[in-house]
């Protein structure tokens, strides 16, 4: 097996399957000294997490993680919160770095002799459609190399290699871009506030999600195109406290920025998740706006049903599980999607002519009047913000 990309969704897969006996590599164009400081996100669903206890893998956020239950809505109408972990299911989120995430799976796999080639590049997945696939790449001197296997995970994200090389025709496609962006903040500065915090403005969106006691990311909605750098720091903080009403509510603890990122708001779904022996995990599946705080867990959940379903092939000559595979997949990645959306309607005004924009604020002003004082609307939010 071959295993393209060293993220959540290929660590997980690589770790199960070495577990189970199965001969793979994982190909990772980044050095391992980057693959454990990209910051990416950091709520863990819990059915993530059980995931991870069921095979072993959830020692480090047990350790560090600390559960999440609350998150606070802040608009022109006032504030308000929701304990969601006593709503719906009864779940809370897990808030785990995902790169910790990431330097636990990668820590156990290669303790347990599993192989990862750091600084390779793939380049095409070939023969897919065969009995005999490949992968071209190219190490970190520079040198070409073939890897040959039965079959092929592209967990390399929505740019790699498994993407692209997926035939014309054979893969259906649905995009759609969302005409929001926002300006992603990791700061040096402990969370201002002890919930999830989303806040709607006239301004655009603000949000706060708390990653360590020391650390904190924010959002700032921007305009389409805008330079990750063209704001200073004074005037981010600003911008931030004004939204976020910290006048009314209380003030941010400002701290060092020191991680900025210009987010496009977009989804992205494949369909199917298989051509030949080439399967499709994690973002290269599929991608979600950040709104839902979904991908990583998509992307856990994919790894095991994956994993599963090739154990069932070569450990016991069952494809029952490869066959429906893109099919189990799927039925979670359009309901994560069909949440995304909710969320993005919630948060921004809608884009375009001001009849067509005042009505969308008007709906989006109801709703969120809904979510503050019904309880059945709570119960939804509830379990679809923390299922996957």
């Amino acid at each position: 097996m071959v295993i393209l990309g060293a993220g959540p969704a290929g660590l997980v897969l690589a770790n199960l399957l070495r577990a189970n006996g199965i001969d793979c590599v994982v190909l990772e164009r980044a050095d391992r000294t980057h693959l454990g400081a990209r910051a990416r996100a950091g709520f863990l669903a819990a059915n993530t997490v059980r995931i991870l206890e069921r095979h072993g893998l959830a020692e480090g956020l047990h350790r560090h993680g600390r559960e999440h239950a609350t998150c606070e809505f802040r608009t022109e109408d006032g504030r308000f919160r929701l304990d969601y972990g006593s709503l719906g299911r009864g779940e809370r989120h897990t808030v785990y770095p995902q790169q910790d995430l990431v330097t636990d799976l990668l820590a156990r796999y290669l303790a347990d002799g599993g192989r990862l080639c750091f600084g390779t590049e793939a380049l095409a997945v070939l023969d897919a459609d065969s009995a005999q696939p490949s992968v071209t790449a190219r190490e970190a001197d520079g040198r070409p190399v073939r890897w040959r296997a039965r079959y092929v995970a592209g967990c390399d994200g929505r740019h790699g290699a498994a993407r692209r090389s997926l035939p014309t025709g054979a893969i259906r496609r649905y995009h759609r871009d969302h005409q929001v962006s926002w300006l992603g903040l990791l700061t040096e500065a402990p969370p201002s506030m002890d919930a999830v915090g989303y806040a709607v403005h006239e301004r655009g969106f603000a949000g706060h999600m708390a990653r360590t006691p020391e650390v904190t990311r924010y959002y700032l909605q921007c305009e389409r195109g805008s330079s990750p750098g063209l704001w200073s720091e004074e005037r981010i903080w600003d911008e931030l406290a004004l939204r976020m009403r910290a006048t009314d509510y209380g003030p941010l603890n400002r701290g060092s920025i020191v991680q900025r990122t210009v987010v496009d708001l977009q989804s992205d779904v494949l369909e199917p998740l298989r051509h030949g022996a080439l399967f499709l995990a994690g973002d290269a599946a599929s991608l979600l706006s950040p709104s839902a705080a979904k991908g990583a867990n998509l992307a856990v959940l994919e790894a095991e049903l994956l994993a599963e379903a090739l154990v069932d092939d070569l450990v016991h000559g069952d494809r029952a599980g490869l066959a429906r595979y893109s099919e189990r997949c799927l039925a979670h990645v359009w309901r994560a999607q069909e949440f995304s959306q909710w969320m993005i309607r919630l948060l921004h005004a809608a884009p375009g002519a001001h009849d067509a924009s005042s009505f969308h604020n008007s709906l989006r002003r109801s709703r969120i009047e809904a979510l503050r004082t019904s309880r059945s609307q709570q119960h939804w939010f509830a379990e679809h913000y923390v299922g996957v």
